[in-house]
């Protein structure tokens, strides 16, 4: 499976569709997606190993620097991160609920990893850019204590670089909302 995931936010459609083309040129990595966000951004999503990711990322920040809105290589990702990035991540509909939003697809992607990593939760989905102004989203479930502690930590970190738009903790959602989200 994969080590490491590589994204790159752009301010520029022609640019990113370039920027991802010399991506994939670059180094032996995946392109889990790469497309047009709101508004008007282009965002370049990487996986592989750490090393061709780092060279990927770093091919494109030397070649587009004007045009990087925002950027993060991350090693030693999260499968649960992974398979939610591929769409393939089942989510549990029980428990509480935790949610961070971000402003970058980058720190969204960081604070998952972040909070699955710092108590026993899962990745209820995870949504990046698409039909959110540019934004991302992790919903994370679980007991309400673990919960609580992992949607702090990605928080926190969201907070650190200044991309955080918001979070909270829902102890015990109404069945209703689980059904309908």
């Amino acid at each position: 499976m994969y080590k490491a995931i590589g994204v790159i936010e752009l301010k520029s459609i022609p640019k990113g569709v370039e920027a991802a083309d010399d991506a994939l040129k670059s180094a032996g990595i995946d392109m889990v997606s790469a497309h047009p966000s709101c508004p008007g951004k282009y965002e370049i999503i990487l996986a592989g190993a750490i090393a061709d990711v780092s060279v990927a990322v770093e091919h494109v920040l030397s070649k587009f620097d004007g045009y990087v809105i925002d950027s993060s290589v991350m090693g030693r990702i999260d499968e649960q991160v992974i398979k939610a990035l591929f769409g393939t991540q089942e989510g549990e509909r029980k428990g509480s609920l935790g949610l961070i939003e971000t402003f970058s697809a980058a720190s969204a992607i960081k604070a998952a990893d972040i909070a699955v990593k710092t108590a026993r939760v899962q990745i209820y989905d995870l949504r990046v850019s698409r039909g959110m102004g540019g934004k991302g989203v992790v919903m994370i479930t679980g007991d309400v204590g673990d919960v609580t502690a992992s949607i702090e930590a990605g928080a926190n970190y969201a907070k650190s670089v200044s991309t955080l738009s918001s979070f909270t903790v829902i102890p015990a959602p109404h069945e209703e909302l689980w059904k309908r989200m």
